[in-house]
């Protein structure tokens, strides 16, 4: 399998959810079931399922679980699930009216 990329699936712009690149690039081309790949991560069916399914976001846990079990670094995970969330997550900074302080 080749290595799990944090910009697979998306630019950084639309980033993919971390848990569609579980499921595409991970559990698919290893001809994986939701049961399987839970249980090879040692995880509950339901908690790789909420995953893939984009239900869930990726925990520290979860990320190197994802890392011994997939490849990649728990980092690498990590930095998929904050850009997803960032991008879903721009328009808030516009609506948050604050200024800077500044030394005097």
């Amino acid at each position: 399998m080749s290595e799990i990329s944090s910009n697979a699936g998306g630019g950084m712009s639309n980033p993919a959810h971390p848990g569609a690149l579980v499921r595409e690039d991970c559990l698919k081309p290893l001809g994986l079931s939701i049961t399987e790949g839970a249980r090879h991560l040692g995880i509950g069916r339901q908690t790789l399922s909420n995953l893939v399914n984009e239900k869930a976001s990726v925990s520290i846990e979860m990320a190197y679980r994802l890392s011994k079990v997939f490849g990649s670094t728990p980092e690498t995970w990590l930095g998929m699930q904050m850009a997803f969330d960032l991008s879903r997550s721009r328009h808030l900074e516009s609506t948050i009216m604050l200024e800077r302080i500044t030394a005097t």
